[in-house]
């Protein structure tokens, strides 16, 4: 009989190889896939950096606008207190300007005999007045006409001082007076 000789060990070689070769196939395709699916997510957490990126230089430069924009409001908060402040003073300026004619012409319908003015200042409501008398009745006179008037009140006199130069009896004064309005003193009667 003929020899017949069954090699196995080729055929195992042969699957051997095949499997190796799918292994590495497939290993190849897991890497890639792998590769591929790593790509994607970091296109995809690029991409939304970007975006967040883009979305916080946006804000950045709003804020940056809107941090103008209050800076400027609070300039114009800032002129128009001060313009409010000043129509306020012009306010004030013309409504007292009737009151400091009249403080002037009571002073001279007050001025009594004998008595003249030297000086007379006017301070926050305080006027203070120098002047020259014949005689130590005619400054009493002269406190006598400021407490009737509805135009002064608390007339005060702060020093007296002989001055022969005027007359044997005349007597340099200094009195202070406070301002005051006829309504606002009726108000403080009541």
């Amino acid at each position: 009989m003929a020899d017949i000789k069954i090699n196995l060990l080729p055929w195992r070689e042969e699957l051997r190889e095949q499997r190796k070769k799918e292994f590495l196939n497939v290993l190849v395709g897991v890497i890639v896939f792998a590769g591929v699916i790593i790509f994607a997510v970091d296109r995809f957490y690029n991409a939304e950096i970007d975006t967040q990126i883009s979305r916080n230089n946006f804000l950045t430069a709003e804020i940056k606008t809107l941090e103008d924009k209050i800076q400027e409001i609070q300039l114009l908060q800032q002129k128009r207190n001060e313009l409010l402040s000043r129509m306020k003073v012009i306010q004030e300026l013309q409504g007292n300007r009737p009151i400091i004619v009249r403080v002037f012409d009571e002073l001279a319908r007050k001025l009594a005999e004998r008595v003249f003015y030297t000086s007379v200042t006017y301070q926050n409501k305080q006027v203070e007045i120098t002047g020259v008398a014949e005689s130590n009745n005619r400054i009493s006179s002269q406190l006598r006409n400021f407490a009737e008037s509805d135009w002064f009140d608390k007339p005060n006199v702060t020093a007296i001082k002989a001055e022969p130069a005027y007359g044997p009896q005349a007597s340099e004064f200094q009195l202070q007076v406070e301002q005051t309005t006829p309504a606002a003193k009726k108000e403080v009667e009541q």
